[in-house]
């Protein structure tokens, strides 16, 4: 993790350099910026590994800045809130975010989080080689395109073609199709998703699976998700 380099973007004076120094000690590399618009152009002059983004930060704002952030890279976003239950936290999501905090935060916590989401965006697979999980054929060998309808997902190439056209998807999206589709017809519950595509290993906000499921039906197709009430989602094979 030396030389993974964090964008951070925090009007708070305090908090942004006690957080920069936190994560500094723990061997990120930190470019810390007090307003959207600076953090928008240390995006662009540096390509961080990943970005912490306040939602109320002067100039434009964390979730603006998110999407445009998400119109130029699939770079992991992680969006910083004072209020859980804050419309803030899901028009976050919905812009494009992968995963969100509530401050105050705790500095491991952070840090737990921010490596959470660089493991999977590092491995897009994910590290129990869900990409060769797929059903195996006669052989015993498993399919690398698998077909439902008019989808195809590629787990060797990571690509995902609808009607023959390719389907652009965050490494995010691709973790949560790929574990839809090796479990077709089967209800994947909010808990095992949290845990399984975000590597949560205690209670997550489940805010953050149901605002991904909604962006991936709106690329694959609103009816290849079916949501069981009570229970969570299904991939329709």
């Amino acid at each position: 993790m030396a030389d993974t380099h964090v964008l951070f973007v925090e009007d708070d004076d305090v908090i942004r350099e006690a957080t920069q120094l936190a994560l500094e000690r723990d061997g990120f590399v930190v470019t810390a910026m007090p307003d959207g618009l600076a953090g928008l152009e240390a995006f662009r002059a540096n390509r961080p590994d990943i970005a912490l983004l306040d939602v109320m930060v002067p100039g434009l704002d964390g979730v603006s800045l998110c999407r445009r952030i998400r119109d130029e890279s699939t770079v992991p976003v992680i969006m910083l809130s004072a209020r859980a239950d804050s419309i803030d936290v899901v028009l976050g999501l919905e812009a494009g975010a992968d995963d969100y905090v509530t401050k105050p935060f705790d500095g491991a916590v952070l840090v737990a989080r921010i490596r959470a989401v660089l493991r999977r965006f590092g491995h897009a697979s994910g590290p129990d080689d869900r990409a060769g999980a797929g059903a195996a054929d006669g052989d015993g060998l498993a399919e690398a395109v698998l077909r439902f309808g008019d989808l195809e997902v590629d787990t060797e190439g990571m690509e995902v073609r609808k009607g023959g056209e390719t389907v652009a998807l965050t490494p995010t999206e691709m973790r949560l199709l790929l574990e839809f589709s090796t479990a077709p017809n089967t209800v994947l519950s909010r808990d095992r998703l949290l845990e399984r595509v975000w590597d949560y290993g205690w209670g997550g906000d489940t805010r953050v699976v149901d605002v991904h499921v909604q962006r991936l039906r709106g690329k694959i197709g609103q009816d290849r998700i079916e949501t069981v009430r009570g229970f969570g989602y299904k991939l329709r094979g």
